[in-house]
Order: structure tokens, then C-alpha cells, then sequence
């Protein structure tokens, strides 16, 4: 496993890097108060089947920059930065929580570069405007959220605002899901999660080609169940049609 940084802009991404280096590449982004190194897992299943494997540290994360705010589109942005910095056209996008919100924005403003799409766990924003209070807080309180990612070497400050944003109402980004062309897996930690099971499985109804997948095991699926996640998402990502 390599580790390196790339300069985007004023950003430093920090990402790990295995696998066959001419396969087809994956791109591992992790969710919020945590790093790269939640997926290193998965990421030696997906090296072993030939794949060309990608963990990002997102910004406020691991050993990326610290930033004065952090709007949700700057994580797309980092993305993509990586995407151009490495030379990736088109790549398989895995995201958990902050990372499947941060890689549906990269599928919707972007599709050609993505080629295969998987959202665990993804924190959906309601499509009600008029709604003014979203993802639960009994079980995310902020500041216990704060003392998480201080332990764990995050920007607390990071972890908060996402919260905070993606509490907000968004039906723009309902509408802008018919824009992802990309085969769409959603994976679901069913009722003892804190994202709503129906909003994901309305997700993946919304989603050109999208298909639920449920592991009742709750928001940490990848963690928690790391076999079960891995025999639905590697052969997702493995497939021919995906290779």
C-alpha cells in the first residue's frame, strides 16, 4: 500500500494506493471522523481481483488539508482534482456516509467518469422543502460527533458541518440523480441505522439503474460486516460488464 499526497489547488489529498496499476481503477472515499484506512479491506479484495485501487483522505480526514469552512461541493471537487491529477478518466466510485454523498455529486455533475457507483449508507437529504429537520439527532448529536473526530485526528469542525448541511432539505439533488448514468448499487444498514432504510430504498427507485442491497447491521456496514459487504460489492465492481 502507497501512500501519497496531490496538490489540488489550495488542498492537499492525501490517498493510499494498491493494486494492478494498469487495472481498472476504484476510488475509495470514507465517511465523516474517519480516514482512507477504513477501507483497507476491501481494497486488498479489490487489488487481488486486478483492480487498481484508490483511498482518499477527504479534506478535514487523515492526512488532508484543513480548511477555514467546508461546503459539500468542495469535496466533490477534490475528487474530481484527483481523478485529473492521476489521469482517470472513468473509475468505479465507492462512498460510505460523507463519501457516498461527496461521490453522488462527482455522478451527477460528472457521469462519464464514473463508471460504477456504490453508496453505503448515504445520508440523502429530504426532498421536502418544507421540511426544516432531517437526519436523526438522537443517535448523531453534534458535539459527541465533536469528540469523535478529535480522537480520531479529524477536524471536528468538518464532521459538524456536513451535518449541519446535509440536515437541509435539498430537492435539487433528487432532480439531479436522473443525471447519473452509472449502474448504482445502494447499500442499506437497514433499521439499526440512523439513515432512513425508505429513503435509500427510494434512492435507488430514483436512480437510472440503481439496485438496494440491506445488512442489518447498521451505519458502519463495511466495518461491521466486512464479508457480507464484500461478496455484495466486489462482484459489482468485478463484473464483466464492469471490467
Amino acid at each position: 500500500m502507497r501512500v501519497e499526497t496531490v496538490e489540488i489547488g489550495a488542498v492537499t489529498i492525501r490517498y493510499r494506493q494498491t493494486g494492478r496499476p494498469g487495472g481498472p481503477p476504484v476510488v475509495l472515499l470514507h465517511g465523516g471522523s474517519s480516514s482512507a484506512t477504513t477501507w483497507d479491506r476491501l481494497a486488498g479484495e479489490l487489488a487481488a481481483a486486478g483492480r487498481r485501487v484508490i483511498a482518499a483522505d477527504l479534506r478535514g480526514h487523515g492526512g488532508s488539508s484543513r480548511m477555514a469552512t467546508y461546503p459539500l461541493t468542495g469535496y466533490c471537487e477534490d475528487v474530481i482534482g484527483l481523478l485529473d491529477a492521476l489521469a482517470l478518466d472513468s473509475v468505479a466510485l465507492v462512498g460510505h456516509s460523507l463519501g457516498a454523498y461527496a461521490a453522488s455529486l462527482v455522478a451527477q455533475s460528472h457521469p462519464s467518469r464514473v463508471a460504477r457507483l456504490v453508496l453505503e449508507e448515504i445520508p440523502a437529504p429530504s426532498r421536502d422543502a418544507s421540511s426544516k429537520h432531517e437526519l436523526s439527532m438522537r443517535r448523531l448529536l453534534l458535539p459527541a460527533l465533536a469528540v469523535l473526530a478529535l480522537r480520531r485526528g479529524c477536524d471536528w469542525r468538518a464532521v459538524t458541518s456536513a451535518i449541519r448541511q446535509l440536515r437541509l432539505p435539498d430537492p435539487e439533488w433528487w432532480d439531479r440523480l436522473a443525471a447519473v448514468t452509472a449502474p448504482t448499487l445502494i447499500v442499506s444498514g437497514g433499521r439499526r441505522s440512523h439513515v432512513s432504510p425508505q429513503r435509500l430504498a427510494e434512492v435507488a427507485r430514483t436512480v437510472r439503474d440503481g439496485r438496494l442491497v440491506t445488512i442489518p447491521v447498521g451505519h458502519r456496514v463495511h466495518s461491521v460486516s466486512p464479508e457480507r459487504f464484500q461478496s455484495v460489492v466486489v462482484p459489482f465492481l468485478t463484473s464483466a460488464e464492469a471490467s
